[in-house]
């Protein structure tokens, strides 16, 4: 797609401390989704469908898997001589205020000063959808606004930080903006997206840092509503934000849903990811699986119903796994039973063991264990 006018950046970081079961060890872009997917690969992919061709994701700590992920860029067609896919760890002296968004962009003035794209597209990588930023920007244009804010109608998500509500005008202007309401019904929650020009973004972040001021909601957006125009574009694909570790394990359980899968992995805006060659899945003259996802290089010899499986995983003989999400590399014994369950990679689950969550409490088995 021909390149626009548009730089993106990610905040990889932001709300960790959300899952810290899967974040501990990892940054929340770096989290496995979807049998092979890490969660960063959504809004960079929607990035690079909509034409961006110079992506900054910025990093705080436990970015070595990110990294790994990442690359050079080349699976998102970012690997460049010029422009490209840019990694921003952290430098610079601490604020005050740790995980702001504020002292993120404060830290990469320099990049944002150096790139000559005249709009900035910012994200989250807490949020699974599939969007046209090319349509958000052309909403922003149209309406002449100084920041757009992309926005959903419906309840906010239980366990959501900080979740911010729009009262809009009927041409979309936000005419003010609540943080963590207590409102229960539906509502006009925002998304953490946003597109403004990179200039405004300078001038207003130097203005935030020199009033000491690091609160990106707070003093950022909802200082300013009366100052700048800002509007709201609403987005009514499917949208997954992954808040807590239940709404991480309902988002891969939400992929057996035909419209949910046919949304987010659109094949004219596909979702790209790291590419890692491997066999078929091979499945075992007594294996029995149904409504599952499976991926590639997965041997199964057991029974498998309503569960995620990523690359590598194996399945042994008389194992029976019922709503689980199985990550890389991971291996179940004979005659196991498990239901409700979270796998972290390289896990090893020995032979007769069984082990049962809840659909509201998924059991979680951290990364590399021996069960």
């Amino acid at each position: 797609m021909r390149a626009n006018n548009m730089l993106g950046v990610l905040f990889s970081n932001v709300h960790d401390e959300n899952i810290r079961e899967l974040t501990e060890k990892r940054a929340m872009g770096s989290v496995p989704f979807g049998g092979r997917y890490r969660l960063i690969d959504f809004p960079l992919s929607n990035m690079v469908n909509s034409g961006i061709n110079k992506v900054g994701v910025i990093t705080k700590n436990n970015y070595q898997s990110l990294m790994d992920h990442l690359g050079s860029g080349k699976a998102w067609d970012l690997s460049r001589k010029r422009e490209g896919l840019f990694i921003l760890p952290p430098f610079g002296d601490a604020s005050a205020i740790p995980n702001s968004r504020v002292e993120y962009l404060a830290s990469i003035t320099r990049f944002l000063h150096n790139s000559r794209e005249e709009y900035v597209a910012l994200s989250d990588c807490d949020m699974l959808c599939n969007i046209d930023y090319s349509d958000v920007l052309a909403f922003h244009l149209r309406q002449e606004a100084d920041i757009t804010l992309v926005y959903r109608f419906g309840k906010i998500p239980v366990g959501s930080s900080d979740p911010m509500v729009y009262t809009l005008a009927p041409d979309g202007r936000i005419l003010d903006m609540l943080i963590s309401p207590a409102i229960d019904g539906e509502c006009n929650h925002g998304i953490s997206i946003l597109i403004m020009k990179r200039e405004l973004l300078i001038s207003m972040i130097s203005d935030c840092v020199s009033r000491n001021m690091f609160n990106f909601k707070r003093d950022f957006l909802q200082r300013n509503v009366k100052n700048y125009r800002i509007y709201g574009y609403e987005f009514e694909g499917t949208v997954q934000t992954i808040c807590s570790m239940n709404s991480y394990f309902e988002a891969n359980m939400t992929l057996m849903q035909p419209k949910v899968r046919a949304e987010l992995f659109n094949p004219n805006r596909p979702i790209y990811t790291k590419v890692r060659d491997d066999m078929p899945a091979r499945y075992g003259l007594g294996a029995n699986v149904a409504n599952s996802i499976i991926a590639d290089g997965c041997v199964i010899e057991g029974t498998v119903e309503n569960c995620v499986l990523f690359r590598g995983v194996r399945v042994e003989k008389g194992a029976r796994l019922e709503n689980c999400v199985i990550m890389q590399d991971s291996v179940i014994g004979q005659n196991c039973r498990m239901n409700y369950v979270v796998v972290d990679k390289d896990v090893e689950i020995k032979e007769e063991r069984s082990l049962m969550g809840f659909q509201s409490y998924p059991v979680y088995i951290s990364k590399g264990a021996i069960v």
